[in-house]
């Protein structure tokens, strides 16, 4: 294996593992969102439990699903970085560290990603072989 494949199958790991671990606590928090029940979601934004609750999920499933597939992971982190500092900043903010270090984690991968990109195994490279 060439040295230079390595990044983007780090790169490849790190997008498929965050994504699949995201995904059901956006799932979960959609079967808050449609399932006809009251909704009881922190509104750290001033939006309303409902719409907060909607762009928590929105981040967390649709951006999600494109940061798996590899498209436009530079943009697709943006949402996910917002919702991780929200839950860092805002909402765990007066909660013992065990209770943010896991949105810490997540938010430490997404940044990565902003910086390092989608890599060679992706959409992203796909569409652009296209070209």
């Amino acid at each position: 294996m060439k040295k230079e494949y390595l990044n983007d199958y780090g790169l490849l790991v790190l997008r498929i593992g965050l994504a699949l671990l995201m995904l059901p606590h956006g799932l979960s928090k959609a079967g808050l969102l449609f399932g006809g029940g009251e909704i009881r979601f922190p509104d750290p934004l001033g939006v309303g439990a409902s719409f907060s609750l909607g762009l928590a999920v929105v981040a967390e499933v649709i951006f999600s699903w494109l940061v798996l597939l590899g498209y436009k992971v530079r943009l697709s982190v943006i949402p996910l970085i917002v919702t991780m500092l929200v839950a860092i900043f805002v909402i765990h903010i007066n909660d013992p560290w065990a209770k943010s270090e896991l949105a810490v984690l997540y938010l430490l991968a997404y940044v990565v990603l902003a910086i390092a990109g989608s890599g060679r195994y992706s959409l992203d490279r796909l569409i652009e072989g296209r070209k």
